[in-house]
């Protein structure tokens, strides 16, 4: 369990619930710009600085400079550079210098002058939400953003100083095929960034996408069709260099994403913004969701936060650490289990583990129990099982 004496590392996430157009398959918390939002934006802006200030400095008082920022959304680009810059800068202020400040950005909605300023603000890796460099999946899914616009996105934060870039890419969209996939991964490593993360579709309930579903009007891949998409890239991108260290990322070495591993490594973090999850000495929440309550909140100096769990006990902690280490490719640290718990994970897990290494879902080496690339596959069957 976390804590002071045993924190060696924490981080920060700021949630930034604006985006240009709301793309059809997403349920992330977060609303399309409006006509009226710059003043609700501004109004944002001052009410999240106000979080920073009243949130960050005791936890870095007890545990350090945070090693990780992450400001996600949504879209954080879709606010004004001086609101950003203004976010970022209070941030490094208050939490130090972090190792690595990540931002996402939208293709659409970023350009070399934008992202100097963030650069400069303290930014200094960019998640750049491509998707597709397909125009005609691009608008299936309702992006905003052209392949072409995506390119230049990509030679603008290099052109800004950003040494490190990620690109989000997706499968399994409507009408997809693997040679579109392949052409897209082909584009996405002639720019040669430093990461890639890719996602497969999933529709969400409640989505204009699932809408469309129901309606019969979705031509989505069959599941053998997504497989194979999944089964090229997985085999496709480690032989281009980018090394599999977790479920759904690719990186070359050295640039994993470090707040990202947190979260599966049972770091502590800060969430901070409207819809905010965070999780400090072993207790989750998640901040106020309705933006504009969020902001009433802070401002008459309220707490608004919400208990993921009502009770949390030890059983809970142990299944939640093994099902979120097992995400990624190094897998659940048998030593660290130990100590955060005063439990060896084989007197608790043994019989789960050896069932899935016998199925060769699992393996085992001397320090870690790891999924196999198989186990990959199925990795929410494997999570659910180490639930009691």
């Amino acid at each position: 369990m976390t804590n002071d004496t045993a924190v060696k590392k924490w981080g920060i996430y700021a949630h930034i619930p604006y985006c240009v157009k709301k793309c059809t398959y997403c349920d992330f918390s977060s609303a399309a710009v409006r006509n009226d939002t710059r003043v609700e934006m501004a109004d944002y802006a001052a009410a999240l600085r106000a979080e920073i200030l009243r949130e960050v400095p005791p936890l870095r008082t007890r545990w350090g400079d945070a090693a990780t920022v992450y400001i996600g959304g949504g879209t954080p680009t879709a606010l004004p550079p001086a609101f950003l810059t203004d976010i970022l800068e209070n941030l490094r202020k208050t939490a130090g210098n972090p190792i690595e400040c990540t931002v996402e950005a939208n293709p659409g909605t970023v350009d070399e002058a934008y992202l100097t300023q963030i650069k400069a603000a303290g930014a200094n890796r960019l998640s750049l939400g491509v998707q597709s460099f397909d125009d005609r999946l691009l608008r299936a899914i309702g992006r905003i953003h052209t392949a072409e616009e995506a390119r230049a996105a990509f030679h603008a934060a290099r052109a800004a100083g950003f040494t490190n870039v990620s690109l989000d890419l997706m499968y399994g969209l409507p009408t997809q095929t693997l040679g579109d996939l392949k052409r897209s991964v082909e584009e996405a490593l002639a720019l040669a960034p430093e990461h890639i993360s890719v996602y497969g579709l999933i529709v969400e309930e409640g989505t204009p996408m699932a809408a469309a579903e129901a309606a019969g009007k979705l031509a989505l891949p069959s599941e053998d069709a997504a497989e194979e998409m999944y089964d090229w890239l997985t085999e496709a991108l480690p032989a281009c260099g980018y090394h599999r260290y977790e479920i759904s990322n690719f990186a070359r070495p050295g640039f994993e994403s470090r707040h990202n591993l947190g979260y599966w490594r049972n770091v502590p973090y800060l969430g901070v913004g409207a819809a905010a999850h965070g999780y400090v000495d072993g207790v989750r929440w998640r901040n106020e969701a309705d933006t504009r309550a969020y902001i009433r909140g802070i401002r008459e100096g309220c707490s608004v936060r919400t208990p993921e769990d009502a009770v949390r006990t030890r059983e809970n902690a142990m299944e939640e650490y093994a099902f979120l280490a097992l995400r990624t490719a190094e897998g659940i640290d048998a030593v660290d289990f130990a100590r955060t718990f005063d439990a060896a994970l084989e007197d608790i897990y043994g019989a789960v583990i050896e069932k899935y290494i016998i199925e060769g879902l699992l393996c085992r080496t001397s320090t870690h129990i790891a999924l196999t690339p198989a186990g990959m596959k199925v990795g929410n069957e494997i999570f659910a099982a180490f639930l009691h």
